[in-house]
């Protein structure tokens, strides 16, 4: 399954991609961006992947745009240069339409576009010695793949504004506090966690997941009566799904739910 630019490997219920070009520290590529999509909407459509799991390889996350390409697009035309932020955006946008859970591990570090990235995903475990950096204006540029809108989910307008307009890496520790990690591990460590918490989700039943996801992403957004009304359709849905059926009915027989045999 592995390409290239990704390193794919199959884990159980869990797929795991790598990153593959530590020569750079991972600096992503269009390529990158279609492969991954590729992968995501394969995972979408198979009822037995609980989990996308994105790591780096060699040690470090991503490194974000290479800059020779971002130096190469400027001899460019302005809409040559949005279509191949689009691939970018795209990419952004099926981790956040997957019905399953998508886990950033971050080791290294996470930077520019690599940081849009890791935020991008559901959940991220990062290595104590990760640090993540919006390096974008160091070179003179803006953030693009939906870092501003990932941040401003999570910190006041003030913090977005000092990450950004800064651009000084961040601990993982501080990333934690503020809510976009969720584990802090030792390092060398930040696969394996987030491949454990893959593991979890195997368990789970995985179209109330998917729905869950769906309603974190909109809270964001929403006004209450828009999300009173959207939890209100996906309850609904919810209660006639199987799922329910299995785990009403463990509940009340005082046993462990067997979602797993319901998965298609």
């Amino acid at each position: 399954m592995s390409s290239s630019s990704l390193l794919i490997e199959r884990i159980g219920a869990v797929i795991s991609v790598v990153l593959n070009a530590p020569q750079t520290r991972n600096a992503l590529s269009p390529v990158m961006f279609d492969e991954l999509g590729s992968v995501l909407e394969s995972a979408a459509t198979d009822g037995a992947v609980a989990a996308v799991v994105i790591s780096g390889n060699g040690g470090f996350f991503s490194a974000g745009g290479d800059l020779n390409q971002l130096l190469a697009n400027r001899s460019l035309e302005p809409s040559a240069r949005l279509a191949r932020l689009g691939k970018l955006n795209r990419m952004i946008q099926s981790i956040q339409a997957s019905p399953v859970p998508v886990i950033a591990a971050v080791e290294g570090g996470a930077a520019g576009a690599g940081m849009s990235l890791a935020l991008a995903c559901d959940m991220v475990v990062a290595s104590r010695s990760a640090k993540f950096v919006a390096a974008y204006v160091k070179a003179g540029l803006t953030p693009d793949g939906g870092l501003t809108a990932s941040l401003a989910a999570i910190a006041p307008r003030q913090v977005v504004f000092e990450l950004c307009a800064l651009g000084m890496p961040v601990t993982a520790e501080r990333m934690q506090a503020l809510g976009a990690v969720g584990q802090v591990v030792e390092e060398g460590q930040a696969l394996n966690a987030a491949l454990a918490l893959g593991d979890k989700f195997a368990k789970a039943p995985r179209r109330a997941v998917g729905r869950i996801k769906h309603l974190s992403h909109a809270a964001c957004v929403n006004s209450m009566a828009d999300q009173l009304a959207l939890e209100a359709r996906l309850m609904v849905e919810s209660q006639g799904d199987d799922e329910a059926g299995e785990g009403i009915a463990a509940f009340l027989e005082k046993r462990l739910p067997d979602f797993e045999r319901l998965r298609s």
